[in-house]
Order: C-alpha cells, then structure tokens, then sequence
C-alpha cells in the first residue's frame, strides 16, 4: 500500500491521469458508464456479474490458501525445513517482516480463509502438531 501512495503522490502519475481524464474517449466512456449505471435493468446486471465475480475470487482464495496450509503442512514434516524455519523466527529482522505482513489487509483476507480449515478436526490435529513441533525446535 506504501508503493502505491508513493506512486499516486508522485508528479508524473498525476500528470498522466490528468492526461487520461482529459482524452475524450475516456469522457466518452464514463459518460455511458454514468448512462448504464442510471439504467435499473443495466444497474441490476451490473450488480450481479460483480457479485458472481466477487464469489468466485472468495472460492479461489479459499482453494489457494487450503492448497498453501497443505504444502506447508507437507514441507513441514520434513526435520531440516521444520530447523531452517526456526532459525528465521529467532531473527529479529524476519519477526519484523512477519510483523509488517500480518498488517497486511490482503494476508488478513488470506488468513480468514484458512479459518475454515481450521474447523475440519483432522486439519486441526496436523496444525497442533506441527506447532508442537516448531516450538521444541525453537
């Protein structure tokens, strides 16, 4: 999010937005936007494809975060990953960047995901063994 503040702060992007605003294909564009918006019928349509979009990014990003617990569940297991995993948490450096991530909304949005995995007991037990795991290790 920094990058991108820094981006929209910077001269030459609002330069170039001033630019894009300004063409009049874009003033052309947005103003049938504005027209099928004032459209109930369209409005409706509208509403509906962003909600089937916005379901179906919510089901892959549940696929994809089940598919990462399951990897790293996996990778895990193995004793010198399980070690290697350990040594980055006693650095002070890697603690602030797990910091910084878990500030992150989009990893907040990633871990919700994972929480329904969390309620399949099996799922449950393999997490509570490998943290076991990773605390001896540490």
């Amino acid at each position: 999010m920094a990058e991108a503040k820094k981006m929209m702060d910077s001269k030459e992007w609002k330069k170039q937005m001033k630019k894009v605003t300004n063409d009049k294909s874009f003033k052309s564009n947005m103003e049938k936007v504005k027209e099928t918006m004032e459209d109930p019928n369209e409005a409706a349509k509208l509403t509906a494809k962003m909600e089937h979009m916005m379901e179906a990014g919510a089901k892959e990003l549940h696929s994809d975060a089940k598919s990462t617990m399951t990897d790293a569940m996996q990778a895990m297991a193995d004793p010198s990953i399980m070690a290697e995993a350990a040594r980055m948490m006693k650095d002070p450096q890697f603690q602030q960047q797990l910091s910084q991530m878990a500030k992150d909304p989009s990893f907040k949005k990633y871990v919700n995901a994972m929480q329904d995995m969390m309620q399949d007991p099996s799922t449950k037990r393999q997490m509570e063994a490998m943290a076991d795991s990773f605390k001896s290790a540490l």
